[in-house]
Formats: structure tokens, C-alpha cells, sequence
């Protein structure tokens, strides 16, 4: 058994956040999938919507978030995190991120940060590293987590279950104790113990056939929480990124934004331009209305991709602006200073998850989720682009302060059991049992893991995707449970391995993401039913919430 005073799970903006906000008070166990670096905020190349300049204000970055929330944003928690954003930013600055700057008058002191613009916002307010905003940010907080002795990281370790007061039969309502972790090297299972376990996952990309996430995008924190029995809310709104590279050899690269910030126009595949008709922004329209038109395009029109064309900008401009959009697409034979990019709606970010308010506390003592994985009422039925880092860091700061205001850390030797209060160490702690592999023997039919991992995102892109009716949802329901009754069988007759887990957890959030999906009996922001083509204003501030009975 391990014991940690915290335990992280995740190892990107989120989870090293929290993780070094509390390392002065305890030891911290960092349990990451693939390398530390591999997380989804290494590939965001947008970046962080803040409001830094005279032009812009809190009012305005409430109201564009609120409206692209779609009626489904909690305000309070909206103006929360964009109040205390510019305090985390110049937090972040202080342990080396490097912000892109331009040229400023000598009175202003002759340099200030350069901001983007992205679909959605009134003002400039993006703070980005070029197009690799996302990569600075994970270098910055893996520079400053390396010279923190208190927090270790765990590579190659994937989290199986959450280990709870109530799955031992405590009583005094459920707490989190930690988790039990499969090292992928080993191949085997170890205990994690600690008083505080903080869930910062991310999101659930890979559930579908096509998508901008990495590998690692699994829905593994969302599907441990619900397990564990926390709530969860608002699958059903999962975001389309409108512009993923089409290529055949380009695995699910993004195009920014940002580009489209930069003044990028959509284009049929005969060069027209198509956004005027969808929304009065055009190509800068919010994400979802982006995405459903160009859904509709491609369908009406038979065509495989538009076009996304920057090519009237100076070359040079584009270059020094999207340098690693520039040199990916030219890899692909693709010259953006000269040529249009062929682009693709791809599944993008999740905006439900686990049931949290902005301290990022769950309805399980003990256990928190921050990030991707949890929903506090930010994103409502639609994220605002770039609003995504910036929740990370405000709610994992308050986080760890919530935390640092409650229970002190672990005694040696166990867990505090529920009902401990602030200040009193109990005399007994309760002893986590070990894991049991019992009679589980290896896997010798992997063809029907693989097999399992592809029928389920190939269904839920072909019928819980941008565009969904009532029969495709009982469909894709359906073949679901049939999936579901495989995997538990084959997980319990077989030793876990790392492409089971995740495959596990796949079939999890596509279950919980139909299951909100037939529950809204409206369309709103991101979720587009053909059967209820209009918002239903009784369904406006009201969330879709499961936990497992």
C-alpha cells in the first residue's frame, strides 16, 4: 500500500494546479496514464480567455459566457471564475509561462500580451503561447512540480476504481479512501491510499470514432466517480470542435480557433463561403452553431471536408502567428499561406461530468474533481472557447484551499474514517483491503477487446454525435447494454490490462452521455435532436443528473 496526504489523478493544468498549491502541506502522489506530459491540455493551442486589457470586463466575459452557455450556465459560478482568472494568470506567469506578446507605445512600457480572439467573445481576450499554448503551460508546471519534493509522479499508472467508505460497508455516509492503480509496466495492481483524492482526468474524446483528444481521453474519471456513486450531470453536451484536419494520414490534429479568430473563412468545397447563412458572427459564431453547419454543408452537399481558408492574410503574418499549424499542415502536403485547409468536425470537450460546486467538491466526502471531468455549471450547454484553462486553474486553486481549511492529512498506518472532524485524529483507522485478482487468468481473446472499443465509438459517432433523433439514441442505448454485458463478464474471468480498463470506461460514458441525451426532451447548445428542434424554456438552468443506485 501506498499512503499519500493526496492523491492526484491526471497530470495536466488541473491536476499539477492543485497538486502544487498543497504540496507545502503533505505529500502528493501524481497517477498518470502515459508520460507526466501526456494530457489534454498539451494539445490545447488556443489558449486562456482572460480579461487583461482596458477594452475589455468581467460583464462582458460573463455575458459572452452566459450566452454561449445557452441558458444553462449557473451565473454565479460563471462570474466566480472569471473574476479570479487574472490572478491565476499572473499566478501562472510567476512559474515561467511565457505568453506571446507584441508591440506596445513606450508609455505602456513598449510590450504587452498579444490576445486572440476566438468564436463567441466580444472582445480580445485570448492569452496564448502562439499555437502551443497548451504545451508552454504543461512545461511551465512540470518545471515547477520537478523541484517540489513532496509530489511524486507515477508514469504509466492507470486508476481502476475509486476505493470508497461504502463499498466496505462503513457507515456515516461515503468517503473517498483512494484508488486502486494498475501499473501498466509491472502489470500489477496497487493500493493507493489518502484523505484526499482529487479527480483531474479530463474528458472522454475517445468514445467517439473521431475526435482532437489524445489517447488518453477515456472518460476514466467520470466513469470511476458514477461507479463510486457520485452524481453526474450533463453528458449529453458534448462539444464538436468544427475544425479537425482531414487527412488521411493526420490523426486527429486541430486546427485552432484561433485561426478563425484571425480573420479564417469556411468555404464549401466550390469556395463559397456558407456561415453567413447559419449566424450573424459567420465563422466566428459559437462552436456549436459552427459545427452544425458545417454538418449540414457536408451533408446537403456529399462532400468529406470544407475548406477553412486563411490564405488572404500575408504569409508571413500566419507563419510567425500558427507556427505549428503551418508546419503540421505542411508535412501533409498542405501549404496554408497558399491553400485552403480541408477540416472536419471532431468530438472535442466534454461540458458535463461529475457534480461539483467551484471548490470542486463532490457528494462524496474526500473526493474532488476539477477540470474536464467535473461540472460546476460553467459551460452550460456550451462551452465559451478558452474558458476550458481557465476554469482549471481558478477551481483548482479554490480546491486546495477548501482542502487546506478541512480535515488535516492522513495519519500513518490508515485513512481517516468518516466522521473524523478538524483538528481530531481519530484512535482507529479503518485498513484498506489489497486488491484481489482471485481466479482471473490472462486474456487470450484480445480481438474481442479491440472489437468491443471500435462497435462502441463507431455507434455513438453515427448516432449520438452533432445531429441526434429519439430512434437513434434507443439504438445506440440498446447495442450499448448488449457491449456492456461483455465487458463486465470478460473484465471479472480476466487480469486486468490497461486497453480493458479504458474499454470499461468508454462503455460507461456512452451509456451515462445516451442516457442524458433521452432525458432532455429539448435541443440546447450542444445537444441537437431532430425529434425537439427547438429549446424548451422549461428545460432552460435545469441539468440532467444520474447516480448509480
Amino acid at each position: 500500500m501506498k499512503q499519500f496526504d493526496y492523491l492526484v489523478l491526471g497530470s495536466g493544468i488541473a491536476g499539477l494546479s492543485f497538486a502544487l498549491k498543497v504540496a507545502p502541506r503533505g505529500r502528493v502522489a501524481i497517477v498518470t496514464k502515459k508520460d507526466r506530459a501526456e494530457s489534454n491540455t498539451n494539445y490545447a493551442q488556443g489558449g486562456i480567455a482572460a480579461v487583461t486589457s482596458k477594452e475589455d470586463s468581467f460583464e462582458l466575459h460573463v455575458r459572452d459566457t452566459l450566452t454561449a452557455g445557452a441558458g444553462l450556465c449557473k451565473e454565479n459560478v460563471v462570474r466566480t471564475i472569471v473574476e479570479e482568472g487574472p490572478a491565476r494568470i499572473a499566478e501562472l506567469i510567476e512559474l515561467g509561462m511565457k505568453f506571446s506578446e507584441r508591440d506596445a507605445p513606450a508609455e505602456d512600457g513598449g510590450r504587452e500580451l498579444d490576445l486572440g480572439r476566438e468564436g463567441g467573445h466580444s472582445k480580445r481576450r485570448i492569452l496564448h503561447a502562439k499555437d502551443v499554448t497548451g504545451r508552454e503551460i504543461e512545461r511551465a508546471l512540470l518545471n515547477a512540480a520537478s523541484r517540489q519534493p513532496n509530489i511524486e509522479i507515477f508514469e504509466n499508472h492507470i486508476a481502476i476504481d475509486l476505493i470508497t467508505s461504502q463499498k466496505f460497508g462503513l457507515k456515516d455516509g461515503n468517503r473517498c479512501l483512494g484508488a486502486y492503480v494498475f501499473d501498466k509496466k509491472s502489470g500489477g495492481v496497487e493500493t493507493f491510499a489518502a484523505p484526499v483524492t482529487i479527480l483531474a482526468t479530463g474528458g472522454c474524446g475517445k468514445v467517439y470514432l473521431y475526435t482532437t483528444n489524445p489517447d488518453i481521453a477515456t472518460g476514466d474519471g467520470v466513469a470511476m466517480a458514477y461507479r463510486a456513486g457520485a452524481s453526474v450531470a450533463d453528458m449529453e453536451f458534448v462539444q464538436f470542435h468544427p475544425t479537425c484536419l482531414y487527412h488521411p494520414q493526420a490523426k486527429s490534429f486541430l486546427i485552432s480557433e484561433a485561426v478563425r479568430g484571425e480573420g479564417g473563412v469556411l468555404k464549401s468545397l466550390d469556395g463559397v463561403e456558407f456561415m453567413d447563412a447559419y449566424h450573424p458572427l459567420k465563422s466566428l459564431a459559437p462552436r456549436d452553431v459552427v459545427a452544425r453547419a458545417i454538418d449540414s454543408e457536408m451533408k446537403k452537399s456529399g462532400a468529406e471536408h470544407v475548406w477553412l481558408d486563411i490564405t488572404h492574410k500575408p504569409a508571413r503574418f500566419i507563419i510567425e502567428r500558427f507556427p505549428n499549424i503551418y508546419q503540421t499542415c505542411l508535412r501533409y502536403g498542405i501549404d496554408i499561406t497558399k491553400e485552403p485547409i480541408p477540416v472536419v468536425p471532431a468530438a472535442h470537450y466534454q461540458c458535463g461530468g461529475v457534480v461539483t460546486n467551484v471548490d470542486g467538491e463532490t457528494d462524496i466526502a474526500g473526493l474532488y474533481a476539477v477540470g474536464e471531468v467535473a461540472c460546476t455549471g460553467l459551460h452550460g450547454a456550451n462551452r465559451l472557447a478558452s474558458n476550458s484553462l481557465l476554469e482549471a486553474l481558478v477551481c483548482a486553486h479554490r480546491a486546495a484551499e477548501k482542502v487546506a481549511a478541512g480535515v488535516p492529512p492522513a495519519v500513518a498506518g490508515g485513512i481517516l474514517p468518516p466522521g473524523a472532524t478538524s483538528g481530531k485524529m481519530p484512535d482507529a483507522t479503518f485498513k484498506i483491503p489489497l486488491w484481489q485478482s482471485g481466479d482471473a487468468h490472462n486474456p487470450d481473446e484480445m480481438v474481442v477487446v479491440s472489437h468491443n472499443w471500435d462497435e462502441i465509438r463507431r455507434l455513438m459517432w453515427d448516432y449520438v454525435s452533432i445531429v441526434r433523433t429519439n430512434k437513434r439514441l434507443a439504438r445506440a442505448q440498446k447495442r450499448i447494454a448488449n457491449l456492456q454485458e461483455e465487458i463486465h463478464e470478460y473484465y471479472w474471468n480476466f487480469i486486468v490490462t490497461s486497453d480493458l480498463l479504458e474499454l470499461r470506461n468508454i462503455a460507461t460514458v456512452a451509456e451515462l452521455i445516451v442516457r442524458c441525451a433521452l432525458m432532455r426532451p429539448e435541443s440546447r447548445g450542444l445537444h441537437y435532436n431532430l425529434d425537439y428542434p427547438e429549446a424548451n424554456p422549461e428545460w432552460a438552468q435545469r441539468d440532467t443528473v444520474l447516480r448509480k443506485s
